[in-house]
């Protein structure tokens, strides 16, 4: 991939109804941002792995290490020779004084109330305690933090793994991050928020509460901050200014976006980005840390027009994004044939699900309005007349009643019925079906009493209670039998 580091941030958001390719896009705009290598040696990985991790980090990543050997106390020693802790030393070109340096991780990130340790400067998270042999172990609130450290040791280890089954493989270094959000998604999983973990002491940067009555309890309650996806990707890209990197949103107007964002809405402008002309940089909610978003992440997004319960996107946000229509793209789909594999395509034997789609299209803009069009991909995956039916009796007809408003009128016309016999309309009246049953019931009747008109009328009454919202999907269509197991009933929806 061509270095972009220095082209204008991207923000975009692709829109259309549902099963227009949108969440697809994201997915080919990742593999754009994943750098494919060829599979690294042992060094190379433990290089990668180190890289950009500070002491506390690589010390953790070693108790994390012989955790997963089922080791949970370590001594220094064990420390200074594991393979983690040599090779960050020689990334650093040091050779002396290593255990010292070990040493000093372990004690700053002790907690205040330790019996084994005595130290000054403690940093303000606690990781590590000693017992009273002299082997260290992790705090069970510094586990609870280090879930990003441990994702990355198992993907080492699996990498290690295939590694040594085969050197011909590649491997993917992702610079994306991927989120979906939702009506409860906010500002604490987008960019940062706290977490509660046990702890034995407070920190600058967290609210304490006992999680006791007493006095005499050892343990309290903390909420640590914690990084956000967001800011979590751009800290990746602020160190790797070389590289572009990306954050994928779907379903962006599910959230409230100002909620979400919330002081990042200003920065994530191309020409506030970092070392821009017009650069801000803003104090985070929680941590109160400055911040700013690096000019090299660009941010794309999906938004589904056809979903009318969602609250409408943030004119400030729709400032801020170009916004790119996802239209149906009919001309992807399949012909459907009854005729054998071996045999030359039958037009009347065939269904063309381009046309079948742009015909319903059609009828659903003249009725429904543009946005409750429907996208290919609901016919992207059938290869078969019984797929076929199977979408529109699951998908499709429930899709469309919903949008309706289950106005019997309007799905006849989308689907061409009005002027069907009952045995070849895809939707049927209950209202009508009602009526029939109810003529043939009294057409048997030779005689009509009073009795039986009074009933009659309040039969009527109970049979225009029942007609809003009130359709069926033809019976053969389910069954797969009758008429709609014949190629021409589908094909008259294509115009």
């Amino acid at each position: 991939m061509p270095d972009m580091s220095h082209c204008k941030p991207t923000n975009i958001i692709y829109t259309g109804v549902a099963g227009t390719g949108k969440t697809y896009r994201l997915l080919q705009i990742a593999k754009e941002y994943t750098d494919y290598l060829p599979r690294a040696n042992d060094e190379d990985l433990l290089k990668q792995l180190l890289n950009e991790l500070s002491w506390r980090d690589v010390v953790c990543l070693i108790f994390l290490d012989f955790q997963s050997q089922k080791q949970d106390l370590v001594k220094v020693p064990e420390i200074v020779n594991h393979e983690f802790f040599v090779a960050k030393a020689m990334q650093n070109a040091r050779q002396k004084n290593l255990s010292n340096t070990a040493w000093s991780v372990l004690q700053m990130h002790s907690p205040t109330s330790s019996q084994t340790v005595t130290y000054k400067n403690r940093a303000s998270q606690a990781y590590f305690d000693k017992d009273n042999s002299g082997a260290w172990y992790l705090l069970p609130e510094g586990i609870d933090l280090l879930v990003d450290l441990a994702q990355q040791l198992a993907e080492f280890q699996q990498a290690q793994r295939d590694n040594s089954a085969s050197q011909d493989q590649r491997f993917s270094q992702q610079r994306f991050s991927m989120v979906s959000f939702h009506q409860a998604y906010g500002y604490e999983e987008f960019v940062e928020g706290i977490r509660p973990v046990m702890a034995v002491s407070s920190s600058s940067n967290s609210k304490v509460v006992s999680n006791s009555q007493t006095d005499n309890s050892p343990s309290q309650m903390s909420y640590a901050i914690q990084d956000g996806a967001f800011l979590k990707l751009c800290q990746r890209a602020a160190r790797d200014p070389a590289q572009r990197y990306a954050m994928l949103i779907d379903e962006i107007n599910r959230a409230n976006v100002s909620r979400v964002f919330g002081e990042l809405l200003s920065l994530i402008e191309p020409d506030k980005r970092t070392g821009t002309p017009n650069a801000m940089t803003v104090n985070l909610a929680y941590s109160g840390r400055a911040f700013s978003v690096p000019a090299n992440v660009d941010i794309y997004a999906t938004m589904n027009t056809q979903d009318h319960s969602l609250a409408p996107l943030d004119m400030a946000l729709r400032r801020r994004f170009r916004f790119v229509d996802c239209p149906p793209q009919p001309e992807l789909l399949p012909i459907v044939s009854l005729s054998k594999e071996s045999e030359a395509p039958n037009e009347a034997e065939s269904i063309d699900l381009a046309k079948l789609l742009t015909g319903l299209n059609n009828r659903i803009i003249q009725t429904l309005g543009g946005e409750a069009q429907l996208g290919h991909a609901f016919l992207l995956s059938v290869h078969s007349f019984e797929q076929l039916q199977t979408v529109l009796i699951e998908q499709i007809i429930p899709q469309l009643a919903q949008a309706a408003g289950g106005q019997v009128a309007v799905l006849q016309y989308i689907f061409k019925d009005e002027q069907q016999p009952m045995h070849a309309q895809f939707i049927h009246d209950s209202q009508t079906l009602i009526n029939n049953h109810s003529s043939l019931q009294m057409d048997s009747q030779h005689n009509i009493t009073a009795q039986n008109q009074m009933f009659s009328g309040h039969h009527s009454f109970l049979n225009q209670s029942m007609s809003t919202g009130s359709y069926r999907i033809n019976t053969n269509l389910i069954a797969k039998a009758g008429e709609f197991a014949k190629p021409f009933v589908y094909q008259r929806l294509y115009q």
